[in-house]
């Protein structure tokens, strides 16, 4: 059955097809990838955030120079998700490499996209990256959400790594949150480094505080 995200994939795609490509159903390539999305060892990377990072995208698409594929590249950026997996943004972008030309994309627009999804490795964009500042700002806003929240995907990260042992767990956690807390900016667009930059920092901290303890 349809859902919003599927009424929003099947937009965004045909926004990103240049004028005249072949006509093509988006139905079967949404289907896919919310497949995807929907696996059952995912309990922060789900629907849910594929869902709050298309909202924050929407947020901060002033900024974006082609603010559709950077939907597109959200929808791709953790659709291969296996946490004990170090190759998931690869093969990701990998995927979308494939799909996308299929789906009528050009072959400019589909590197772009898949480009977008290999940055969210690093969540570093060049200063002149208007389309990674807003992928990645738009990925990494749960950083500044209100604290129930932002415990909430603590939480669910953890679940995803429920393999790993506490104290392994909270070692390599801390190690990530510590990397985090050494940027020199968490958030690139103008949006984000006013409204969410020191909340997210905030966060980070007290998450630290607590697995350091």
């Amino acid at each position: 059955m349809p859902t919003p995200l599927h009424a929003r994939w099947h937009t965004t795609l045909l926004a990103a097809r240049p004028a005249g490509a072949p006509p093509v159903d988006p139905a079967p390539y949404a289907d896919a990838l919310l497949a995807r999305w929907a696996e059952p060892q995912r309990r922060y990377h789900d629907t849910a955030h594929l869902t709050a990072v298309l909202d924050h995208i929407d947020v901060l698409e002033q900024y974006a120079d082609q603010p559709d594929l950077v939907r597109l590249a959200a929808w791709f950026h953790d659709a291969v998700y296996l946490p004990d997996r170090s190759e998931n943004e690869e093969r990701s972008a990998a995927l979308a490499e494939r799909a996308l030309p299929e789906a009528g994309l050009t072959r400019q627009d589909t590197a772009e996209v898949a480009r977008l999804v290999r940055l969210t490795v690093t969540h570093a964009p060049e200063e002149d990256d208007a389309n990674g500042a807003v992928l990645c700002d738009a990925d990494l806003a749960i950083l500044a959400a209100a604290p129930e929240a932002y415990a909430a995907y603590a939480a669910a990260v953890r679940e995803e790594y429920a393999f790993v042992p506490d104290e392994a767990f909270r070692a390599g956690r801390s190690d990530v949150l510590a990397q985090l807390l050494s940027l020199p900016r968490l958030f690139r667009t103008p949006y984000g480094a006013r409204e969410w930059e020191g909340t997210a920092r905030e966060n980070l901290e007290a998450e630290l505080i607590l697995l350091t303890a």
